[in-house]
């Protein structure tokens, strides 16, 4: 089986046309040709990952975010994305990223499984692509299983997300019945979940000022970056495991997650 094999099934689900402008996902490092002994499954390609990837006999990574993101001008080690570089090359492991494109399929994309895991009914796109043509686009917006009110519906949240820390904004003297949602960062599409009616917008990477944008129309719920996207791990196992038998598949055990909460 061949990484290249890998990757166009990846690309059948996840098209890399998909990826937004700014995005790099694909093929990192390593070669289409080579043959694949096994593959770790990731959020971040991290020197971490690299090192469990080499214990486990695995020659390909495969993460969310992209571990070459901007222009690299330097390998030389002294930063954790050159060492992450560094490692992968000298031991033969391709690094492959399927990061805005996956946001941006609803099957089998990051909020679809955000939505599973909050058991949304009626799920939508919540900001669509302007081509006509595309069923693509990121977020999701759809309904929780019953109204709750809004403390309820933060406890749900805690409970299916397992996260510990919700960052919000002032709860609303309404219960709680359709719920948006954003992988990673999603201030941008607040106002997208205020246009089709939300009561509650969950994402992550809020900044101060932008908390102020629910102007009393939303609950903002920013359950953290990692935190929205940890189980797109579990996705993409899903997603592998099904196509493909002939070689081993393994979800890290890294927590790659660079904010602790105290």
């Amino acid at each position: 089986m061949k990484i290249r094999d890998l990757t166009e099934h990846l690309e059948t689900i996840a098209p890399l046309h998909l990826q937004e402008s700014y995005d790099n996902a694909g093929l990192l490092t390593g070669k289409f040709e080579w043959d694949i002994t096994g593959v770790m499954i990731s959020l971040d390609a991290t020197e971490a990952v690299i090192d469990e990837a080499i214990a486990n006999e695995c020659n390909v990574v495969v993460s969310h975010h992209p571990i070459i993101f901007s222009g690299l001008k330097k390998v030389n080690g002294y930063h954790y994305i050159e060492r992450s570089i560094i490692k992968a090359i000298k031991h033969d492991i391709a690094i492959y990223a399927i990061h805005t494109n996956l946001d941006n399929v609803l099957k089998n994309g990051v909020s679809m499984e955000m939505c599973k895991r909050l058991e949304l009914d009626n799920v939508q796109i919540l900001a669509k692509k302007d081509n006509p043509s595309l069923e693509a686009g990121l977020g999701a917006i759809g309904l929780l299983p019953e109204a709750m009110s809004p403390m309820d519906c933060l406890q749900y949240i805690k409970d299916k997300m397992k996260t510990n820390t919700i960052r919000h904004t002032a709860l609303l003297d309404r219960n709680i019945e359709k719920v948006a949602v954003c992988g990673g960062s999603g201030a941008s599409f607040l106002p997208h979940a205020i246009r089709q009616g939300a009561d509650l917008y969950i994402s992550a990477d809020f900044k101060y000022h932008e908390f102020f944008d629910s102007d009393d129309e939303i609950i903002i719920a920013d359950i953290g970056h990692y935190e929205s996207e940890q189980f797109t791990i579990d996705l993409l196992y899903e997603i592998l495991k099904e196509k493909f038998s002939n070689f081993a598949l393994f979800c890290t055990t890294v927590t790659t997650n660079p904010i602790k909460y105290y």
